[in-house]
């Protein structure tokens, strides 16, 4: 009976890996850089925790997968020791600063997408922009934003660049971040004309226009910093105003 428990343990686990493996070449898992929990992982595959625990220690080995305690699973080999300066980083870095790099570094990659896009990356590129549109709360809209935008920065083809495209994406994940982005969406109902500016950028990208696209990708930005200015400009007018009456 013993021996045939760890039969099916082992069985178990080596469907994970090999599903895993699966669903991680197809960019299935991980679109943010991200993979779901063990527990959520479990239960897409209808295994055990377990299973799914041995099968990510051996992603891990091979190089495809990276752990921290705490964080979670990341897609890709462990980062560099300067990523673990991360979080203090991340911790002490304003919304503004935040679209100042965004708005330098993300019309190039939209540019250099335009130029190395594969066609599978943009049928993934409209999928996320499909799924954004069909999300009916914060958190999955931010989900799928981000893993739009990160999907334009892999299809760059520049390491460097999507490296530090990562840094500035680990702020989306921060609560505080998230809150101030859902705020200027509702006040702006914004979420049609994200959808608009997603697919101009994305059409561009596949007619090959990298100056279109960069362009498109620039306007996008603009107009979120501007949502973002008024957010919070809103949000602190209130509060002197509640200030004042007390």
């Amino acid at each position: 009976m013993v021996q045939h428990l760890a039969s099916v343990s082992s069985d178990n686990s080596n469907y994970a890996l090999g599903r895993l493996r699966e669903l991680l070449r197809a960019g299935e898992l991980g679109a943010d850089g991200r993979l779901p929990t063990e527990r959520a992982l479990a239960e897409m595959l209808n295994v055990g925790r377990r299973a799914v625990r041995r099968a990510l220690e051996v992603l891990e080995a091979e190089g495809l997968v990276w752990r921290r305690q705490g964080s979670g699973t990341f897609v890709g080999e462990r980062p560099d020791r300067w990523h673990d300066q991360l979080d203090d980083l991340v911790a002490g870095t304003d919304f503004m600063e935040i679209m100042e790099v965004r708005l330098r570094i993300e019309p190039q990659l939209a540019q250099l997408a335009a130029m190395r896009a594969k066609p599978a990356d943009i049928a993934r590129m409209r999928d996320l922009a499909a799924k954004i549109l069909d999300s009916e709360d914060a958190d999955a809209r931010e989900l799928w934003d981000g893993a739009l935008h990160r999907q334009i920065a892999q299809s760059a083809g520049n390491r460097l660049f999507l490296s530090i495209f990562d840094v500035v994406n680990r702020v989306r994940q921060d609560e505080a971040w998230q809150a101030i982005r859902e705020r200027a969406r509702i006040s702006a109902n914004t979420v049609s004309v994200s959808l608009a500016q997603h697919m101009g950028i994305i059409d561009a990208i596949e007619a090959r226009d990298p100056a279109r696209a960069g362009e498109a990708m620039r306007q996008h930005l603009l107009m979120l910093q501007e949502r973002l200015i008024r957010a919070t400009s809103l949000e602190a007018g209130q509060g002197d105003a509640l200030s004042e009456a007390s």
